[in-house]
């Protein structure tokens, strides 16, 4: 088995290519990037004999075409401006691809990849990712679902908050900062209710939930979960559903009086040498003053919880889960539970578990068992709880 990972040097690629270079079945893996630099952190763990590089130009559909035909499967962890982009190769070389972005914005190309025989695999990282695979298995269980909140978030260890945020960065604070402005789209009593970026934050969408072992975290909205329940069918139903970003109590404290000072406007501020906008400069002043120092670990907790009939009774089931950095190889808890199931699922690809074509959904079209028993051989173990209500 040949595996291209495009962003193979990044924080999550890393985790991939070293995941793949352990699997005996993989006979090569094409770390493709535009940097090769990232990939040294990690080499003294990984086969190297296996690993080649190569350069990338992921804005050229022909330095794209060409890596693709040299794989069996791909994975994709490029930027998301380069979504499309790259379904396109995959389509173009017949190569089935899998990514880690939401699949709304290359929906249109279903029936174009089916056509073509090519499987592609969005939203398969961690959230979304092993939280849907979780939707879908529920979905199976249940007879009825009245309830599906979703809750995810990566943070620091305790002995490592030092910072009044509580927080430090497991990937891009760019990334953290468009978070933290993302509309969202819940349901709670029945009604469905849109909560704009710039409410994100305030009290009466923000709650507490218990995490065994950590104790109390905040719980933020980010997301349209109502785009979830819909794919499953089961809006019908719900009468509560939420996605929720979690951090270690008093984020939401610390950001709603910024975002209504406008600390988050993308506007150039008036007045200054030159145009920066204050969310600019919070990227660069703050990003900077909260990094992981090479001995602290980042901890990714996510809990789901659904609600409904299954077996002629109603039934609470949570699925809980907590990942660790590895100190050892440096690899963040976010990377391995971003990386690890998008490596797993490009393998089902590529071993025919995972048949059908066009672009699928790990709510639907990823064995859960299997997938769920490859998450445990990686340390990143899913603990169930079922708890009958009256």
């Amino acid at each position: 088995m040949k595996v291209l990972v495009l962003g193979g040097c990044g924080i999550q690629g890393k985790s991939a290519v070293l995941d793949l270079a352990g699997d005996g079945d993989v006979e090569r893996v094409i770390c493709a990037d535009a940097n090769m630099d990232g990939l040294q952190s990690v080499s003294p763990f990984i086969d190297m004999s296996k690993v080649r590089a190569e350069s990338v130009d992921a804005g050229d559909a022909d330095s794209l075409d060409r890596l693709f035909r040299q794989a069996d499967v791909a994975i994709d962890l490029l930027p998301r401006q380069f979504l499309e982009t790259v379904c396109r190769a995959a389509i173009r070389t017949g190569v089935g691809v899998v990514n880690t972005n939401y699949a709304t914005p290359i929906a249109h190309l279903d029936e174009t990849a089916r056509s073509a025989g090519v499987t592609i695999m969005p939203e398969c990282g961690l959230d979304p990712g092993i939280d849907l695979v979780l939707y879908g298995e529920a979905r199976r269980r249940f007879d009825t679902l009245n309830l599906i909140n979703s809750y995810c978030g990566g943070f620091p260890e305790q002995t490592a908050c030092d910072n009044p945020l509580k927080y430090k960065v497991s990937w891009v604070f760019e990334g953290v900062l468009s978070a933290t402005k993302r509309d969202s789209r819940i349901i709670r009593e029945g009604r469905v209710i849109d909560i704009p970026g710039a409410r994100q934050h305030d009290e009466a969408y923000v709650h507490e939930v218990a995490f065994p072992g950590l104790g109390t975290l905040e719980a933020i909205p980010n997301g349209n979960a109502v785009m979830f329940t819909d794919a499953l069918g089961v809006t019908g139903t719900i009468r509560e559903t939420g996605r929720y970003s979690l951090r270690w109590p008093g984020w939401s404290a610390f950001w709603r009086p910024l975002k209504q000072l406008g600390f988050l406007s993308e506007e150039p501020v008036s007045g200054l040498a030159g145009p920066v906008s204050p969310y600019q400069m919070m990227d660069k002043l703050v990003g900077p003053q909260i990094q992981y120092r090479r001995n602290e670990k980042d901890l990714v907790a996510m809990i789901n919880i659904f609600e409904g009939l299954k077996d002629g009774r109603q039934v609470r089931m949570i699925s809980r889960l907590l990942i660790e950095r590895d100190l050892e190889t440096g690899l963040m808890a976010m990377a391995r539970g971003v990386g690890y199931p998008a490596s797993i699922a490009a393998r089902m690809i590529a071993r025919g578990e995972i048949a059908e074509k066009g672009v699928l959904s790990p709510m639907t079209h990823i064995p859960y068992a299997a997938f769920i028993d490859a998450l445990g051989s990686r340390g990143i173990v899913v603990e169930e709880e079922e708890i009958p209500l009256a």
